[in-house]
């Protein structure tokens, strides 16, 4: 088996006109996924992303800088994660189409982990 994550893309303004009552009803779509996914041995772990952007580290002209994210043109944010197992891309492909998240508004990449130290 071979780790895979799942990196949640979302433009948090959509969620703002959601009432508290289809907020929960969201968590408690993921809450499930995750809890199943957690029964067959698949989830590895996976956290929701703060909505503020966080920031962009980079290196310009030799010297690190550091700014605001994401750009002010990008709407689109990682918004969270999932780790999952899965034989190859087919399968952490099919795991993630049973994502919540694979029926949302936002969007999905499937990326597979490559160990390059020591594994924990």
């Amino acid at each position: 088996m071979a780790t895979f994550m799942l990196l949640l893309f979302d433009d948090p303004t959509e969620y703002a006109d959601m009432s508290p009552d289809q907020l929960q009803a969201v968590v408690e779509k993921y809450m499930a996924w995750s809890a199943e996914m957690g029964a067959a041995g698949r989830l590895q772990g996976g956290h929701k992303l703060r909505d503020e952007g966080g920031r962009i580290v980079r290196s310009e002209g030799g010297a690190v800088v550091v700014r605001d994210g994401p750009y002010a043109e990008v709407r689109e944010v990682v918004s969270g994660y999932f780790l999952i197992e899965a034989a190859d891309y087919a399968d952490a492909v099919a795991v993630a189409s049973t994502c919540p998240h694979a029926h949302s508004r936002g969007s999905m990449h499937v990326r597979e982990i490559e160990v390059i130290g020591p594994s924990q």
